[in-house]
């Protein structure tokens, strides 16, 4: 089978199959090292080893919350796409 068969061959069925058995997961959730990543990119201290939890009632469908814990601060943090994060300090 040439590869543009295969392709064809796993939209029309293989695709479909794995999206309903639950194989592939919907979202994307990125590692907390990636947000930390961004927050320290925009300036704010993050220190140590991070920890992210999503706040899945304040996220929106392309712009996901998420509350990050470093070792020196905890952030609150709106990912947007193509464009800078919101952060917020929390206490």
């Amino acid at each position: 089978m040439k590869s543009h068969q295969l392709l064809r061959f796993l939209l029309a069925f293989g695709l479909p199959a794995i999206l309903s058995a639950g194989i592939v997961q919907a979202q994307v959730i990125p590692p907390a090292e990636d947000i930390a990543a961004q927050v320290r990119t925009q300036g704010h201290p993050c220190e140590g080893s991070a920890s992210a939890l999503k706040l899945v009632k304040q996220s929106w469908p392309d712009e996901p919350v998420w509350i990050l814990t470093c070792t020196n601060a905890t952030y609150k943090v709106r990912l947007i796409p193509d464009m800078a994060a919101k952060i917020e300090r929390v206490q």
